[in-house]
């Protein structure tokens, strides 16, 4: 914020957005349904003071599940119309790619259970005492989560997409591999890269690339990257981008985000 108000910290970066053309991006969820609710409701006020809008778009940037203590709450309210009037983009994360291979048997789900999984598991009301230690510990819990999972999540999870495009914007979970053609990224690197791509200044010549997955304390705004994962679940700051034109601004739940 003192930052801002020196003006050190300006609003306008390197990309634009199609003229009159609104887009809110919201970064990691991960189970805060309290924090989604309360910043739905501050974009729905935002874009109420921006009249000149012809269309608007609802980005969200992945992992709706895991750590937090509602994710069946969030998965319900990322698939519905969460803002009407507002196009809706919803992809995939890399706790949502890691859950549904446990749901596919590819995985045993340790890994998994231990980075946010139990959380989910109780949001589903499956209860679990100890991790499986067993192969058919594994089974068994694999399929109590199948009967306790709608189908309709597990479609949901299976139909996100992996990025989106927007005038110069590129939105993704995780970020991208550097020195790779967009069309030729992996979908391990767009959903899981973290180091590689946070250390080089220019991971997408003449792109700006949109993401969360890596914590940061407050939105990190650099010309070639915008970093929204916030730490939602352990914060209570959950953070939106807005774009419109050469514009950048944020909304937070919790403390003002600051812009650098």
């Amino acid at each position: 914020m003192l930052r801002r108000l020196l003006g050190l910290a300006p609003a306008t970066r390197p990309g634009t957005v199609p003229a009159a053309q609104a887009v809110y991006a919201i970064g990691d969820v991960h189970g805060r349904l309290d924090l989604l609710e309360d910043l739905l409701a501050r974009i729905r006020d935002d874009a109420a003071r921006h009249s000149a809008d012809a269309a608007r778009t609802l980005v969200f940037l992945g992992d709706y599940v895991d750590r937090g203590p509602e994710s069946r709450g969030v998965v319900e309210a990322v698939m519905s119309d969460p803002l009407p009037g507002f196009a809706a983009v919803r992809l995939l994360g890399n706790h949502e790619e890691a859950m549904l291979s446990f749901l596919d048997g590819e995985s045993d789900g340790l890994d998994w259970l231990s980075f946010g999984g139990l959380e989910t598991l109780l949001s589903y009301g499956v209860p679990l005492r100890s991790l499986p230690s067993t192969a058919a510990a594994v089974q068994a819990l694999q399929q109590a989560l199948l009967e306790a999972v709608p189908e309709s999540h597990v479609s949901f999870f299976r139909n996100c997409p992996l990025h989106h495009t927007v005038g110069d914007y590129v939105f993704v979970h995780a970020g991208v591999r550097p020195g790779i053609a967009f069309e030729k990224q992996s979908q391990t690197d767009l959903l899981w890269i973290r180091d590689d791509f946070l250390r080089v200044r220019i991971p997408l010549p003449g792109r700006v690339v949109v993401h969360g997955h890596t914590i940061c304390d407050l939105p990190q705004n650099r010309d070639h990257r915008v970093n929204i994962d916030t730490g939602a679940f352990v914060s209570g700051r959950l953070t939106c981008l807005v774009l419109r034109g050469s514009e950048r601004r944020f909304l937070s739940t919790g403390d003002e985000a600051d812009d650098d």
